[in-house]
């Protein structure tokens, strides 16, 4: 099993201080941060380049968790691996040749993610898994934080799971969306073990607290 890990989402934080928010997830505890990308295309809102990733690795040890939700990611995939991204997730609807941008993203020295999004069946993920670190299933449809969390995507979590188990593989399965303190441990019950948490986290009062719950071991 994978050691459970809390990823925040800076998507959440004051983005006239991402490196504030930064701090805000290292100072609670966080080993990883998470950081979505969009384009305003494949989701309704804008985010992130390269440049700011850039940025905020240079004062940062995390492991910059990279979500990619843009239409066509292959020109993507390089500028981010440079600019400091630890791993990068791409979407399944986003591209035709997802097997090809997994490798890619391993080749450029990241680890590689597949995610779905809330109303794509599981199966399409199911024969990438040999080239995916982590697969995310997305528990909101993606495009802005402060959503609620869809309880019935976790059968995808549960397939994933089962899955890995079969196969002997070793990928996280993370989910993103909607995830706070009444609802992650039926996350983990369904077997995800990466947790990524915007508004949830940003507005706890205890922060360090939440991230300990989330990460202890059972």
């Amino acid at each position: 099993m994978n050691p459970p890990v809390l990823a925040p989402s800076i998507l959440a934080g004051n983005h006239a201080h991402l490196a504030d928010s930064l701090q805000i997830a290292a100072d609670a505890g966080a080993s990883w941060v998470h950081i979505d990308i969009m384009d305003g295309h494949f989701v309704p809102n804008l985010t992130f380049g390269p440049q700011t990733v850039a940025d905020l690795r240079g004062g940062s040890p995390l492991f910059f968790d990279t979500h990619l939700m843009v239409s066509n990611p292959d020109p993507f995939v390089e500028p981010f691996a440079r600019s400091g991204a630890d791993s990068i997730t791409i979407h399944v609807e986003a591209t035709p040749y997802p097997s090809r941008t997994l490798r890619d993203i391993r080749n450029l020295g990241c680890k590689s993610g597949i995610v779905l999004n809330p109303p794509t069946d599981i199966s399409s993920v199911l024969p990438l898994l040999g080239d995916a670190d982590l697969a995310l299933v997305m528990t909101v449809n993606p495009g802005f934080g402060g959503q609620a969390f869809m309880q019935d995507q976790l059968r995808k979590v549960e397939t994933l799971a089962a899955v890995r188990d079969r196969l002997g593989l070793a990928f996280r399965i993370e989910v993103d969306g909607g995830v706070n303190s009444e609802n992650w441990s039926l996350c983990r019950d369904a077997g995800a073990d990466t947790f990524v948490a915007g508004t949830a986290f940003y507005k706890h009062p205890e922060k360090a607290a939440f991230r300990k719950a989330v990460e202890a071991k059972i």
